[in-house]
């Protein structure tokens, strides 16, 4: 990881180190936003085109827009299965 990032985000980049060391760069970009990225809400993490090993040609990021609703979608679904009961119901 660069200096950068790990001045910006001192806990964060462990964890993707971590990732990195055990599943590799190409596991860690296609899983960001769901293994990595909601550590956000208890710590800095980085964006994913901010990631040293990111290539925008080769690689594709979500909006913010589209994150939340990922998000929101996940929350539903635990509900759903919290409750037992199927989505509109």
């Amino acid at each position: 990881m660069t200096n950068n990032l790990e001045e910006e985000y001192p806990e964060g980049v462990e964890y993707i180190r971590q990732a990195v060391a055990e599943h590799g760069e190409a596991w860690v970009l296609e899983n960001y936003y769901e293994q990595l990225y909601p550590l956000g809400v208890v710590m800095a993490m980085p964006e994913k085109d901010e990631l040293p090993f990111y290539d925008e040609d080769e690689h594709e990021t979500m909006t913010e827009d589209e994150r939340v609703e990922m998000y929101q979608a996940w929350a539903e679904y635990r509900e759903n299965l919290r409750t037992g009961t199927k989505p509109g119901e």
